[in-house]
C-alpha cells in the first residue's frame, strides 16, 4: 500500500491537501436535494435522480482535486457499492415487506425502488468512512450515526419509510441500525483490502459488501422482530 494510506486522518494538513472542493460538493448536494424534494411529483423523482447522478460525478472530480488519493479511491469504490445496494433494498421491499419507497416520479426498478437509490448510498458512506480515516470500528459507529439521521428524515422527505410489523423508535425500524453499522465496517474493511487491486476484484468486493449487509439486515430483523427467545422442550 502506498504511503498515502486510507488510514490518513481526513483532517490531515498535508501540503497538497485541499478539502474545499469536497465541502462544496456536499453543500451543493444539500441545496440541490432540497430544491428537488420541494418539487411536485413526478418532477420530484426526476429531480432527485438528477441530483444524485450529478453528486456522484462531482464527488469523483472533487476527490481527485483534493490531493488525497485515499479519498479519490474511496469515492470510486463507493460507486459499485451503492449500485449493488439496490439489491438489499429490493429484498426488503419485495420479499421481507419491511420497506417502502413512495412513487415520486422518475425511473423505478421493478416498480419498487427509485433508480436514484443506486447512487444515494455514496454520500453517507463517503462521510462515514472518510471521517473514520478508514478505520473499520470507527466507520461502523459513524455509519450508524449518519444512517440513523437519514432514517429519521427519510419518511418526512418522502424518500422511503419502514413498513410491516417492526420494532420502531422515533419512526425508525430498529433492526436497520446495527445492520447499517455493519455496513460501515464492511465498507471500510473491503476498501482497505482491495484498494490497490484490479477493477474486477474491487467490484467483487463491492458486491460482497452489499451481500454482507443484506445478511446483517435479515439477521437483525429476525433477532429483534421475529425470534421468540424462549426455550421449549
Amino acid at each position: 500500500m502506498s504511503s498515502t494510506s486510507v488510514t490518513e486522518s481526513p483532517a490531515s494538513s498535508d501540503h497538497g491537501t485541499d478539502l474545499v472542493p469536497l465541502v462544496l460538493v456536499h453543500v451543493g448536494l444539500l441545496v440541490a436535494g432540497g430544491v428537488s424534494l420541494s418539487l411536485d411529483r413526478p418532477a420530484q423523482g426526476w429531480g432527485v435522480l438528477a441530483t444524485v447522478v450529478a453528486y456522484v460525478a462531482a464527488l469523483q472530480v472533487a476527490a481527485r482535486r483534493s490531493g488525497r488519493p485515499d479519498f479519490a479511491a474511496l469515492a470510486a469504490f463507493l460507486v459499485p457499492v451503492s449500485i449493488f445496494q439496490v439489491l438489499p433494498d429490493w429484498v426488503l421491499s419485495g420479499l421481507v415487506g419491511t420497506l417502502r419507497f413512495p412513487d415520486t416520479g422518475g425511473v423505478r426498478v421493478d416498480d419498487v425502488i427509485p433508480l436514484a437509490m443506486a447512487g444515494m448510498w455514496v454520500a453517507p458512506l463517503f462521510v462515514a468512512v472518510a471521517l473514520a480515516g478508514g478505520r473499520p470500528a470507527l466507520a461502523a459507529v459513524l455509519s450508524a450515526v449518519v444512517f440513523l439521521g437519514a432514517e429519521i428524515a427519510a419518511p418526512t422527505l418522502g424518500l422511503w419509510e419502514p413498513t410491516g410489523d417492526t420494532t420502531r423508535w422515533g419512526g425508525v425500524a430498529i433492526y436497520v441500525v446495527p445492520a447499517e453499522a455493519a455496513l460501515g465496517w464492511a465498507t471500510a474493511v473491503a476498501f482497505r483490502a482491495t484498494r490497490t487491486s484490479s477493477v474486477p476484484t474491487r467490484v467483487g468486493a463491492a458486491l460482497a459488501v452489499s451481500t454482507f449487509y443484506l445478511g446483517a439486515l435479515v439477521l437483525a430483523f429476525f433477532l429483534i422482530d421475529v425470534a421468540g427467545w424462549r426455550l421449549t422442550a
